[in-house]
């Protein structure tokens, strides 16, 4: 008995030739009067391609601009004949776009940066649309007892994200988007911190063993678990530093887990 999932529908035949232009009109497609309708077909096709390529180009404008748009224009037709949307929500696209130019060889071997740049502007993006939540306050830390500090567990807030480099894509991503691409200075290695505590997304450069500390509490990790991280990644690590700037940025949005003392 055929299955259900193995039926082929006449939507992904139509779906399948509007990514793939060497594929022929569906059958399917027909016109009233018995018309040709290939034209139109390509027409529509074309339109579709144009509408993704605009839409990544304003997802990842710094990319753009450091890459140039003929460049982008030749990534971002790969890219979506490589992975479509899944979503009508346009700003949602481009999730795999930073692992695909990992991938695509101009990119890698001119570029080796642009991927990273990517990844913080999906990461930007992604922060600017997060749900609101309100930060955790200094004052919920201090509410908790000292004997258990270092069981605290904390859920990071919605636009919570992390972004770790070993090229300057802070810098990068502020040439691209501030117009001069050509003021772009890869040197340097930088971890990121990506939050929108209020109304405005706010990218952080971290120091020694903060993204290690970071990293470690927003995969659940107790307070204690996470500072033993980040003195094994740092020697100099500064945990009231760390907790400092864990407030400032809005990176947590609520104590998960505080476990009672015996």
């Amino acid at each position: 008995m055929r299955r259900l999932a193995d039926t082929v529908w006449p939507c992904d035949d139509f779906a399948a030739a509007l990514r793939d232009p060497s594929r022929g009109q569906p059958a399917n497609v027909t016109a009233a009067g018995g018309k040709a309708t290939a034209k139109r077909f390509n027409v529509y096709r074309n339109n579709v391609a144009y509408s993704l390529g605009e839409a990544l180009a304003a997802n990842f404008p710094a990319v753009r601009a450091l890459c140039g748009a003929e460049r982008f224009a030749e990534a971002a037709r790969l890219h979506i004949a490589e992975e479509p949307p899944t979503s009508p929500i346009l700003f949602e696209y481009g999730h795999g776009f930073a692992g695909f130019l990992d991938r695509f060889p101009p990119a890698r071997q001119q570029m080796p940066w642009l991927a990273d740049v990517a990844r913080l502007e999906r990461a930007w993006l992604d922060a600017y649309h997060a749900a609101d939540r309100e930060p955790l306050s200094g004052e919920e830390i201090a509410a908790v007892p000292p004997e258990q500090l270092e069981n605290l567990r904390l859920d990071p807030h919605p636009a919570f994200a992390l972004v770790r480099s070993p090229f300057a894509v802070l810098d990068l991503f502020h040439a691209g988007r501030s117009g001069r691409p050509q003021t772009a200075d890869p040197h340097g290695a930088h971890d990121l911190l990506v939050t929108r505590p209020a109304l405005d997304v706010l990218v952080t450069k971290l120091r020694s063993g903060q993204f290690a500390l970071l990293k470690s509490l927003a995969s659940g990790g107790s307070l204690g678990e996470a500072a033993a991280a980040a003195f094994d990644e740092a020697e100099d690590f500064d945990l009231a530093a760390a907790m400092t700037v864990l407030l400032s940025s809005g990176a947590f949005s609520a104590i998960r887990l505080a476990l009672p003392t015996d």
